[in-house]
């Protein structure tokens, strides 16, 4: 009877592995790298050489900072992230999978309403809201150039 208990305690307490595995969803390598660039492909030009915002990602000094802090486990000068593609893109990439894994179980694994939540939220802090004027323009832009990049691969 000992065994028999053991046995059942030791399997419940295993089964909640796969359902957890199951709502941590997994975004793949292209596709974060085909959101990467299209952020950057549809990042606002302000036509401004020092408009405070920096890299081809145009990200703003306070969000940087805690960006960094939690990709790289340190923070990152506006100047350091302005002069290295590589660490920009290292950045932008951690933070892209992260939010593209948060909506794609919002969005019931639906990968363009992921795209457009990540989108929306990469341009206002908020994953919805953008379906019309300057930000509906821009999520639709994104996703454009998501599909692109994922037509490549």
């Amino acid at each position: 009877m000992r065994f028999l208990l053991c046995g059942v305690i030791a399997s419940l307490g295993i089964l909640p592995l796969p359902v957890l595995a199951q709502t941590q969803n997994q975004v793949s390598d292209a596709q974060v790298t085909a959101m990467v660039e299209a952020l950057r492909l549809a990042a606002p030009n302000t036509g401004k050489a020092n408009d405070g915002y920096y890299s081809d990602w145009q990200v703003k000094p306070e969000t940087l900072k805690g960006w960094s802090r939690y990709c790289l486990k340190k923070e990152v000068t506006p100047t350091q992230f302005e002069n290295s593609p590589q660490l920009a893109r290292q950045v932008v990439s951690c933070i892209v999978r992260r939010e593209l894994n948060t909506q794609y179980a919002a969005n019931k694994n639906n990968e363009i309403g992921a795209v457009r939540g990540t989108a929306c939220w990469w341009m206002t802090g908020n994953y919805t809201g953008c379906n019309s004027g300057f930000t509906g323009k821009y999520v639709q832009q994104v996703v454009r150039y998501y599909q692109q990049q994922r037509s490549k691969r």
